[in-house]
Formats: C-alpha cells, sequence, structure tokens
C-alpha cells in the first residue's frame, strides 16, 4: 500500500514522496496514472531519534545535492506519519490483519503498539476461536472482559495456553462416584469440574486441588448431561426433568448443590420431557435440552419456558448449539435446525455405520463433527450445503475400535472418547484456515483426503468403557465405567514453556544490549584505537607472533 502525500497540483515523478513511523522510513515515487508504484525504496533506520516532520533528502548524491534535495523536497512533500491518517482509516487497515500481522505491526512503534492493543478486532479473533468467556456475577463493563483484561491479553494468553497439549502431563483420579461415571463438564474460568453417573449424585470437584467441594442429594436415576456456565448450572437424567440451579452471589465456588441452608429460589427443575434427558447445552440466552422422546427443546432462560421443540425420527443423543442453530443427532442421521424459525435446514443421512452417539461444533463457521458406534470420527462442512445434494464428510479419522460416545472441540483441539478406553487428541489447524471475507472468517481447506494427519496423541491404558470426555484451558477430564475421574494436567507443559520464553526474551535482551555497545564504541572510535594498539604490539614482538596468528587462521579454516 502507498500513500500519495503530495499537494494538490503539485504532481512530478522527479520527487518521491515519503511515508514514514517512529523506527521505519520508506521513501517511494509517486503513483502513476496505473496505480503502481515505481521503484520502491525502503529504508530502515536504526537511530533511537523519532522520526520528525520535517522533509526528506533524496538518495542521488548524499553531499552535493543534499541541501537542494532537501529544499526541493520540503516544497513538493512532506512527510507523513501512518499514525496521522483519520482514525476510521486505520481502523480498518488494521481489520484486515490477522493475529500475526497485527503482532508484527505493534513491533514498529510504541504509537503503533497502543493502538493495535487496544484495537476490537482482537475481540473478533478470541471469539470466532473461544466463544464469548464466561461472564461473572454482578455487572460487567460493556465492551470489556470478564477479568478486566485486555482482548489482546486473552487472546495471547489462550493462544500460548493451547499449545500445552503436547507437552508433559500428569495424571489426577479423583474418586467419589460408587457406579460409572456418564458425564463429566469442566467449567475451566471457575476451575470447577462437574460429574454425574449412576449413583444418582452430582459431584462438584476443584479443579486445581483435585479436592470434592460439594455433592448433591440423591435424585434416584441416572445422571446422563450436565452443563454450566458462571451463572447456571443444569443436570438431566432418567426422571426426563431438569434440575437447575441458580449461582449464589458471594459463593467462591459459584453453585451450593447441596441444598441445605440456602435460599431455595436457587433450585428449581424444568418439566416437559416425557423420557430420560441425555443431553443438554447452554448459551447466554438458552437452555438446550435432547431426550429419548426423540425431540430437542429449547428454552428461554430469563422466562424458563420451553419456546421451540424440534422432532425426530429416533431417539435424541446428542446435539451442540451454534449462533441461531442447533445440530443433533438421532440414529443415523445428523440434523441442524434454525432456532428462531423451527425449520429443518439441513440433514447428513446415515452419517455412520450405526448410530451417531456425539456431536461437536466449532465457534470458527458451520463445521460439525460425529463420532459414531463404528468408531470413526467425520468433519462435515454445512456452510454451503443445499437440499437436492447429500452432504459428504469432508475428513475421516478412525483412531477407535469401540463406539465413540464423546466429542469435545476446543480450538485447535479436538478429543473423543471411546468405548475401547483410549483417548485421541486431533489438532485441526491445518484443517480450518481464515478467509479474506469479513462475512465468513474461516471455513473448510480443500484438501487430499488421503493425506489427513492422524491423531497427534492417543492416551492408553483405561482397561474399561469411557463414557465422556471435556477440553478446557490446560485440563482434559475423562469419566468412565470404573467410577473414576481422570484428569490430565498439562500445566507442567505450560511451566516449561513458559520458563523457555523468558529464556529466549533475555538472551535477546542480551543480544540487543550487546549490540548496541559495539554502536556506541564503533561511534566514538574506540574500535579504531584498539585496532592500532594491537598492531603496535605485534610489531613490537616481531614476526613471530604475526606467523602463530597466521598459523591460528588456517587451522580454523581447516576446522
Amino acid at each position: 500500500m502507498a500513500f500519495d502525500c503530495n499537494k494538490a497540483g503539485d504532481y512530478s515523478p522527479e520527487y518521491p514522496s515519503s511515508i514514514c513511523t517512529e523506527d521505519t522510513l520508506i521513501q517511494a515515487n509517486i503513483l502513476t496514472k496505473c496505480g503502481k508504484a515505481k521503484n520502491l525504496i525502503s529504508l530502515n533506520r536504526l537511530n533511537n531519534q523519532k522520526s520528525s516532520y520535517e522533509s526528506l533528502p533524496r538518495l542521488t548524491e548524499p553531499k552535493e545535492n543534499e541541501e537542494a534535495g532537501t529544499d526541493t523536497t520540503a516544497s513538493m512533500c512532506g512527510t507523513r506519519c501512518f499514525t496521522d491518517l483519520p482514525a476510521a482509516l486505520v481502523c480498518e487497515v488494521l481489520a484486515c490483519l490477522d493475529p500475526k500481522g497485527l503482532g508484527i505491526v505493534s513491533c514498529v512503534s510504541t504509537v503503533l503498539q497502543t493502538l493495535v492493543a487496544d484495537h476490537q478486532g482482537w475481540k473478533k479473533f478470541y471469539c470466532e476461536r473461544w466463544g464469548l468467556p464466561n461472564a461473572p456475577i454482578g455487572p460487567l463493563v460493556p465492551g470489556g472482559t470478564p477479568d478486566g483484561r485486555s482482548w489482546k491479553t486473552l487472546f495471547v494468553d489462550r493462544e500460548f495456553q493451547s499449545k500445552s497439549f503436547m507437552g508433559r502431563f500428569s495424571v489426577d483420579v479423583l474418586r467419589g462416584h460408587s457406579e460409572d461415571v456418564r458425564t463429566v463438564f469442566l467449567l475451566a474460568s471457575a476451575n470447577l469440574i462437574f460429574t454425574g453417573g449412576h449413583d444418582s449424585v452430582v459431584r462438584m470437584w476443584d479443579m486445581e486441588e483435585g479436592l470434592l467441594i460439594d455433592e448433591s442429594r440423591p435424585f434416584g436415576c441416572t445422571i446422563r448431561a450436565i452443563a454450566a456456565d458462571s451463572r447456571l448450572l443444569v443436570t438431566g437424567g432418567s426422571n426426563a426433568y431438569i434440575q437447575c440451579w441458580r449461582a449464589v452471589e458471594g459463593n467462591s465456588h459459584l453453585f451450593h448443590i447441596s441444598g441445605y441452608g440456602t435460599n431455595r429460589d436457587s433450585e428449581f427443575r424444568l418439566w416437559g420431557h416425557e423420557g430420560p434427558v441425555t443431553c443438554l447445552a447452554l448459551d447466554p440466552t438458552r437452555i438446550y435440552s435432547g431426550s429419548w422422546d426423540m425431540t430437542v427443546r429449547v428454552w428461554d432462560r430469563a422466562q424458563m419456558k420451553c419456546v421451540q421443540k424440534f422432532m425426530h425420527a429416533d431417539w435424541v443423543l446428542a446435539l451442540a448449539p451454534h449462533g441461531n442453530t442447533i445440530a443433533s443427532t438421532a440414529g443415523r442421521d445428523t440434523y441442524v435446525w434454525d432456532i428462531e424459525s423451527g425449520n429443518l435446514t439441513s440433514v447428513i443421512s446415515n452419517a455412520h455405520v450405526g448410530n451417531a452417539y456425539s456431536v461437536a461444533r466449532t465457534h470458527l463457521t458451520n463445521v460439525l463433527f460425529t463420532g459414531g458406534e463404528d468408531g470413526a470420527i467425520r468433519l462435515f462442512d454445512i456452510s454451503e450445503a443445499s437440499d437436492d445434494e447429500d452432504i459428504k464428510p469432508a475428513a475421516t479419522w478412525v483412531p477407535h475400535t469401540g463406539p465413540v460416545h464423546s466429542l469435545a472441540f476446543e480450538y485447535p483441539w479436538l478429543v473423543s472418547a471411546s468405548s475401547d478406553g483410549r483417548i485421541a487428541l486431533i489438532d485441526l489447524r491445518k484443517l480450518l484456515t481464515p478467509l479474506n471475507s469479513s462475512k465468513r472468517r474461516f471455513r473448510v481447506k480443500n484438501f487430499d483426503i488421503s493425506a489427513i494427519e492422524p491423531p497427534q496423541r492417543m492416551f492408553h491404558g483405561f482397561g474399561c468403557d469411557l463414557f465422556s470426555v471435556d477440553i478446557g484451558a490446560d485440563r482434559i477430564v475423562c469419566g468412565g465405567e470404573d467410577g473414576t475421574v481422570k484428569i490430565w494436567n498439562f500445566s507442567e507443559a505450560l511451566e516449561i514453556e513458559k520458563k523457555a520464553q523468558a529464556l529466549r526474551s533475555l538472551r535477546q535482551e542480551n543480544r540487543m544490549r550487546r549490540r548496541k555497545s559495539q554502536l556506541e564504541m564503533n561511534a566514538n572510535g574506540r574500535r579504531a584505537d584498539q585496532c592500532s594498539i594491537a598492531m603496535k604490539r605485534n610489531q613490537l614482538k616481531g614476526d613471530k607472533s604475526v606467523t602463530w596468528q597466521n598459523k591460528r587462521a588456517i587451522d580454523k579454516v581447516k576446522s
């Protein structure tokens, strides 16, 4: 991109126009009629002085034409900074960059660093990958983050945290359930883990310490589904109703699920299903539930009423909302529904050989993942699906020998749990690629199906069926037939990476300090004095010293 900084009526191809920032100086010839710049010359100035708004000398004869060139250039063209552009235009330019580009721009100058840090594009990047963070109890500053940090800080920390899953880990085991664990849910923002199973009790654990915080009274049924955010906890099971707890203000662990000595208004139930509740999900305004009564129901969180119902041809086994649509699996098929209109938008027939037990979606685009009885995991792109054609899987993995009971996704990782007692971890960075369009930021990349990479990691050695899995922050949580809850803790890998990054920063700082000292010595003429002193010493020692130096140089060349 080039900017013409000449005044109106002063067009002349003889003198270049200039763009300048604090540390980078760019000179370019004025644009031709075709819009292409001629003889683009970029110069990097390493001086520490800030760029002034004075005219720039031409690069022809440095001494003879310096004064004349300066005066002429000053009359024809003034130096302009990128930050001199209107604020709206600067925001439009920054909005065209990806996170890596914004990071590079922030290193140019302190002014651009401030502009990039406050840029709202970081919020867009964060929400595209991980959605909106859970809001705390109480008022939230409009446009702000839950913990008061900038969106850039949140994005950088989350991106750095996502890389820890390829590092070292430890396994923690939580014991407390007397029968198999059918569902687990990880609320990483509050450091909480919720579990339930055949013993009909919901338990709440501390993610960091691994201690049991609270447990509910027995409900007399199998707990099959749990979902939570920072304001509401919902569970469902074989008794066909949805058990709900509101967050208690002032409670460090958000919920008081035992129900003793608390306000009864914080606990309530939602009735409507006619069969066991098998799956649950939440968003800021709705509750989603699926049941063996072959329906998916949408509940309004403000009124706590059912506002939409979707009928299926078989038991609903899993669901996953995304924006104004919700995906559900029933039998072998997968459905996508429009929540506002209640219409069926897409159907994936025979997604698996056997039942489709699990489904997961991303915040990036209309992409969904399904896991089935055949042990396969399939990726479907429904963004451009039409009614008159069958939707084919864009990618398929077969990491398991048993049914895939559960899927969970957190960018860029897809994790699965199967009855073969194994967990698969798949990196999807190479399959999901950004677009330049502002309407659809991501799409499924076109690739050769035969070149799909296998799962990056497989966790073995459990010897029992695994029914549920979840991923968040630097943890993977899983529950199975043996009644224990296992936690894979990757925080150690995160600490190692932080230490390595700090060491790299220290080395870079030392390197820059040595470079600066060398420049100062060269500017003061100390280098020449040292060379002259060394030359005099060699003359005093005679030819023997010189011969030794020559031999040393020859040995270096040979080595």
